[in-house]
């Protein structure tokens, strides 16, 4: 019975640290691929997010937004023209692969807290 418990400890424990480190990296990726125009908290008052008009990620109107909308915007880039200002994003197809994709569009969902 011991062991049973130590190993549902274990995995739980494990699983927490699994999943920590998963989150971290999906911090790093989005503060090294997306903060310089998003800014780290996602309201894209940083230089460049000024410049382009960048939407506020926390905004209800950016919330509405579909997973598939924004994988789209991810992995394909975005280019768009608001009030003359040219608003542009690289793909990042050859950085985010499969879940990592999905965790960042939570992670971006995480903004509206």
């Amino acid at each position: 019975m011991k062991r049973v418990l130590m190993g549902s400890f274990l995995a739980v424990v494990l699983f927490g640290f699994s999943a920590q480190a998963a989150d971290k990296k999906i911090e790093r990726l989005f503060n090294s691929k997306c903060s310089a125009c998003h800014g780290k908290d996602g309201k894209g008052q940083t230089e460049k997010g000024k410049k382009m008009a960048v939407r506020d990620m926390a905004s209800p109107e950016f919330q509405k937004g579909t997973d598939e909308d924004f994988k789209k915007a991810i992995l394909e880039g975005f280019k768009a023209e608001k009030d003359g200002v040219k608003q542009e994003m690289d793909s990042f197809k050859e950085d985010l692969k499969g879940p990592d994709v999905d965790a960042m569009i939570k992670y971006m969902r995480e903004f509206k807290k």
